[in-house]
């Protein structure tokens, strides 16, 4: 394997460089949090400013593809018959890459792409100065062979292909390029004129005579009653994906992380070989402490690439554009400050499609977007294992958005284990437009476990509204052998309003030993109104499902850690609507003195503090 030594000395600066990204805020314990909230989006809201001069693909060789159709997955059980570059469509990829590196080398600019649809089989790389900018009409289709993200990366590791510094469920990785990558760059943007302005990840089209596309590498789903959600595109036991065991993956951590002792690798790998699956192994050698170059995924692996990731970067805006059927994650920030994304529309309804994931970064305002996805519209993550080199997230104002589809409209987690802080959403409409056929799992959502563990603290909510509710059955994740939380009695996965569950998917984690702590949540204002669906009128199962650390899932040394319960959670002014099950409205499990004033929940008006 060679490494480009510019990267590899930028891969090794940027942890140490992390302890001057974060700007000092105003405590979030002064007595109005939201000033916090208004200096956060005062200090990112200064324009970036490029110098004015445009660099057209077209004059690099860029030129317009004709489509043709193909029968194609648009979410996790929908086909339907979308267009696609016909058979010997010009690739824009290197014409891209030309005009992007002479704008940077002439001190900045911007890189336009024209209307009308072009075809790139390879990523878009962005770099410093530069605004690569889609006109109206303009329609980037991203080739759906895996293959072509593991052309162009920095890091040659033979024959899993020329790869590129990613992360991939909050684990560091050398795997195909993202589709759109930026690295270490100051001073980008990535805009449109409008939602004609479309990047098209095709994450349903098929790239094989076998119908496989990026979304048959879900695999098995875990989650119990999903709605909509219950396959994967093309998926049938026995084929490849990252939950299959991957032979190509060591037998032994023994062989890759020869110091560890044999409890640690017995503690890491578990029971039998599910651990060799691709998505297992990461985290394992995060655990194991086994070094960035050695974590090679890329050809012969199964882990999915991001649509737009952005790691290490300072000043960036992502604004004006729609983004659609995303391999993975739509768009990934890693460890970058001062982040603006603002009216975008995020529509992918197919596995693992979260709208907007920003890790371990410091100072975001996502505005005027709207989501309509296949999983969390936003899910807030802050490393796994041992990949905290980064820190907390910290520092974000969501608002005046709209969420749609998706399992959690608002999520923090549940990669957290840098741990999350000083988060601000506001004038929210979780819409919630599909409840018929593919509901919001949960509006306001918050998952980790003993193994993710973390930090949640400083969270407020306010002036939200619900019109539709959210899914009005229960969804669940199975427990650990032994849990007081039986497996399909806690609907942590779908049916509540609000959700804290910190026992998300216990049994997908062999190290448990990091209990998360929760504090400081403040949520007032929401409005839900109710929907009949099955005979039932309602607006969501149970109303509030707060599921603290359960401490009988803790599986290192002694003495065992402490486990706190989740502390100080206060709901004010609220109306829930009316949930399925009126018996129980609310399921508490380790939380001390919640909180509720004013609360409607059905026909009752509750001021109460619980513990459980």
């Amino acid at each position: 394997m060679t490494i480009n030594n510019q990267r590899r000395n930028l891969m090794k600066a940027l942890p140490a460089a992390g302890v001057t990204l974060s700007i000092p805020a105003v405590a979030a314990t002064a007595p109005d949090p939201w000033l916090q909230a208004q200096g956060i989006i005062d200090h990112v809201s200064k324009p970036l400013v490029f110098r004015k001069k445009d660099f057209n693909i077209t004059t690099y060789g860029a030129k317009p593809c004709k489509l043709s159709k193909v029968k194609a997955w648009i979410s996790h059980e929908d086909q339907e018959d979308l267009g696609t570059p016909a058979a010997g469509a010009t690739d824009c990829y290197a014409a891209i890459k030309a005009a992007i590196k002479a704008c940077n080398a002439a001190g900045g600019g911007r890189v336009l792409i024209p209307a009308g649809d072009w075809y790139c089989a390879g990523p878009i790389v962005l770099l410093s100065n530069v605004n690569v900018h889609l006109a109206k009409g303009a329609h980037v289709y991203f080739s759906q062979n895996p293959a072509d993200y593991a052309k162009y990366g920095d890091i040659d590791c033979g024959k899993n292909g020329k790869l590129t510094i990613s992360r991939w469920q909050s684990n560091d990785c050398l795997n195909y390029s993202p589709l759109v990558y930026a690295y270490g760059q100051t001073n980008i943007a990535l805009t449109g004129d409008d939602w004609t302005s479309i990047l098209d990840g095709q994450g349903g089209v098929p790239f094989n005579d076998a119908g496989d596309s990026w979304w048959t590498w879900k695999g098995k789903q875990k989650t119990i009653n999903s709605i909509g959600q219950g396959t994967t595109p093309n998926f049938k036991a026995g084929k490849m994906s990252e939950n299959t065991v991957n032979p190509l993956n060591a037998e032994s951590l023994a062989t890759i992380a020869p110091a560890l002792t044999e409890a640690e690798r017995l503690l890491i790998q578990g029971e039998g070989d599910k651990w060799r699956a691709d998505a297992q192994y990461l985290p394992a050698l995060s655990e194991a402490g086994v070094a960035l170059s050695k974590r090679i995924f890329g050809v012969g692996h199964y882990l999915r690439a991001p649509m737009i990731q952005i790691i290490g970067c300072t000043n960036v805006l992502l604004q004006g554009y729609k983004v659609q059927n995303t391999p993975f994650w739509q768009h990934h920030p890693v460890h970058c400050r001062n982040l603006v994304i603002r009216k975008v529309y995020m529509h992918s309804h197919g596995p693992n499609s979260d709208g907007f994931d920003p890790e371990a970064c410091d100072h975001v305002l996502v505005e005027d977007c709207t989501f309509d996805t296949g999983d969390d519209c936003i899910a807030i993550k802050a490393g796994k294992d041992q990949d905290t080199q980064y820190g907390p997230s910290q520092n974000i104002v969501i608002q005046n958005c709209i969420m749609h589809s998706g399992h959690g409209g608002v999520t923090l987690g549940s990669e957290m284990a840098g741990g999350i802080q000083n988060v601000f959403a506001q004038k929210l409409v979780f819409e919630n437009a599909n409840w018929k056929t593919n509901p919001l799992n949960t509006a306001i959502r918050m998952k980790t476990n003993m193994n993710r563990g973390g930090f949640l603290r400083n969270f407020y909510v306010r002036d939200c509204t619900v019109p539709n509710g959210v899914q009005i059955t229960p969804s669940f994740y199975a427990s650990l052998p032994g849990s007081p939380i039986q497996s399909k009695t806690v609907a942590t996965a779908a049916g509540a309003i609000v959700t804290f569950d910190c026992d998300y998917t216990p049994i997908s984690d062999n190290v448990r030993i990091r209990p998360p702590i929760v504090d400081n949540i403040q949520i007032s204002n929401v409005k839900a109104s109710n929907v009949s669906k099955d005979g039932k009128t309602a607006s969501c199962f149970q109303a509030i499902v707060i599921l603290g650390p359960v401490a009988s899932d803790y599986n290192g040394p002694q003495p065992m850690p402490p486990v706190f319960p989740v502390t100080n959670v206060s709901i004010s002014d609220c109306d829930f609507g009316t949930p399925v099950n009126t018996a129980s409205p609310w399921f508490l499990f380790n939380v001390k003195n919640m909180t509720l004033k004013n609360v409607t929940i059905g026909d009752k008006v509750h001021n109460t503090v619980l513990s459980a």
